[in-house]
Formats: C-alpha cells, structure tokens, sequence
C-alpha cells in the first residue's frame, strides 16, 4: 500500500528559498574577496569577446563588487541598469512585504506583463551604452 507523500504546510520552511539565499550569499562572498578587475577567473561575457559591444550585463560583476564595497558611483558606471533593477527589486519586496503584513493580497512579485517593457529597456540600454556619444554607460 503506498501512501500519498505529505503536504507541505507552512510551517515548513521553504527549501527552495533558503538554498537560492545560500547560493547567493555565497557567489557574493566570493565576489566580496576577489576583485573582478584583478582576478581573472570569473567567466568572460561571450557577446563581447566576439563582437566588442558591450551587452546589458557587462560591468555587473564589477557593479556587484562595487555595491558590497559601498561605492554607488562605482557600480552605477560599472552598470547602470543592473544597480537600478536590484533598486527596483527591493522596493518590489519591500511592498509587497507590506501588503503582506497588512494582510492584504500581495499579488505576484513580476507580473508576465512587464516581460515586454523590461525587455525593451535591456535592448535600449544595450544599444545606448554603445554609442559613442554615451561613452559613460559602458564599463571601464
């Protein structure tokens, strides 16, 4: 006789988050100690080794090293878009955090219908870092 396996209730702890948040802690810890401009062991963005542009997520290892050292005009050069959706993100959370403990509905965290819009600021910004004449969005 097999027996349905049991319901996760929330008491549980969820396993997938708390794995997501130890992963991420450690990929910042090693970030934290290693410089990305001085250690070379970091992988290097495929777009730019083959065509010389620079795609939306070039500079962010550096951003990230940046962010953990407090330095915000360092990582806001390193790249701009990726420090702004980190700040977006936490204000996201933080809502909905707040709607949570108000008891409210909190609703999705990334609705499907902002796939579109957010797509389109990566391609903007992709395109805008390689110009010439906003040579400032492009990581040094």
């Amino acid at each position: 006789m097999n027996a349905a396996p049991p319901k996760l209730t929330r008491a549980q702890p969820p396993v997938a988050a708390i794995v997501l948040g130890a992963v991420a802690l450690a990929i910042a810890g090693v970030v934290f100690f290693f410089n990305p401009a001085t250690h070379h062991f970091y992988p290097v963005c495929l777009f730019h080794k083959i065509t010389g542009l620079n795609c939306p997520g070039c500079g962010m290892t550096r951003a990230i090293f940046a962010l953990l050292h407090g330095d915000l005009t360092v990582a806001l050069r390193d790249n701009a878009l990726f420090v702004s959706g980190i700040f977006l993100l936490v204000v996201r959370g933080g809502w909905l955090a707040a709607e949570k403990i108000r008891g409210r509905r909190a609703g999705e965290f990334f609705r499907v219908n902002w796939l579109w819009p957010v797509l389109f600021v990566a391609l903007a910004f992709t395109i805008l870092r390689n110009l010439p004449a906003l040579f400032f969005l492009s990581p040094e």
